[in-house]
C-alpha cells in the first residue's frame, strides 16, 4: 500500500467527518477559534484510533465490525440528528419566531466523531491482512495518524465552511444539519447492508 493509496483512504474516510463537522459550523456562526480547533481535532483523533483498534483487534473483531459498525453508526447519528431536527421544531413552536440553533454540546460532538470513525475499524483490518498477505510498507500506526491528520485537515475546512454558510442560513442550520447527519447515517447503514 503506498501512501498515495493512504491518502486517498483518509480522504473517503473522513467524508462522513466532513459533513458532521460542516453542521456543527453551521450551527454555531460566531464559533471560536479553539472550538473549531477542538471539533476537528475529535473527528481527526477517532479517524486516527479506529483503524489502530481495527488493527491490533482485528481478528476478534471483524465479523462484528463488518456486522455492527453501520447500525450503530446509523443509530447515533440518527439519535443525534433526530434530536437536532426536534430541537429546531420545539424552538419554533415555543416562540413562534425563528432562533439561531443552539451550539452542538461536546457530547454531542463525541457521539459524532465516533459514529463517523467506525468505519475505520474496517481499515484497521485491512492493514492487517495486508501487512500478513505481503508486507504492509508504511506501519499501521503511520497509516493511522496520516488518516487522522487528514480528517483534521478536512474537518477543520468543513468547520470553517459551515461557519460562512451558517452565517447566510442560521434559522435553518439546526434543520439542514440535524437532516444531514441522519442522511450520513442512513448512507453508513446502507452501505454496510448492501
Amino acid at each position: 500500500m503506498t501512501i498515495w493509496e493512504v491518502v486517498l483512504i483518509g480522504v473517503a474516510l473522513s467524508m462522513d467527518a466532513f459533513a458532521a463537522a460542516m453542521t456543527d459550523g453551521m450551527a454555531e456562526p460566531r464559533m471560536k477559534w479553539i472550538k473549531i480547533a477542538l471539533i476537528a481535532a475529535t473527528f481527526g483523533l477517532m479517524q486516527c484510533l479506529m483503524p489502530i483498534a481495527g488493527y491490533f483487534f482485528g481478528g476478534i473483531f471483524t465479523a462484528l465490525v463488518e456486522k455492527i459498525a453501520p447500525i450503530l453508526s446509523f443509530l447515533l447519528l440518527a439519535v443525534v440528528g433526530g434530536k437536532a431536527v426536534a430541537e429546531f421544531f420545539l424552538e419554533r413552536r415555543k416562540k413562534g419566531e425563528e432562533r439561531p440553533p443552539r451550539p452542538a454540546a461536546w457530547g454531542e460532538i463525541a457521539l459524532q466523531g465516533v459514529a463517523t470513525s467506525l468505519d475505520a475499524l474496517a481499515v484497521g483490518v485491512t492493514f492487517l491482512a495486508i501487512e500478513t498477505e505481503n508486507g504492509l510498507p508504511m506501519s499501521a500506526i503511520w497509516c493511522s495518524v496520516l488518516i487522522g491528520v487528514i480528517t483534521f485537515c478536512l474537518s477543520l475546512c468543513a468547520v470553517l465552511l459551515g461557519r460562512k454558510l451558517g452565517d447566510k442560513f442560521a434559522e435553518k442550520a439546526k434543520l439542514v444539519g440535524g437532516c444531514v447527519l441522519i442522511a450520513i447515517g442512513l448512507k453508513i447503514l446502507l452501505e454496510g447492508l448492501l
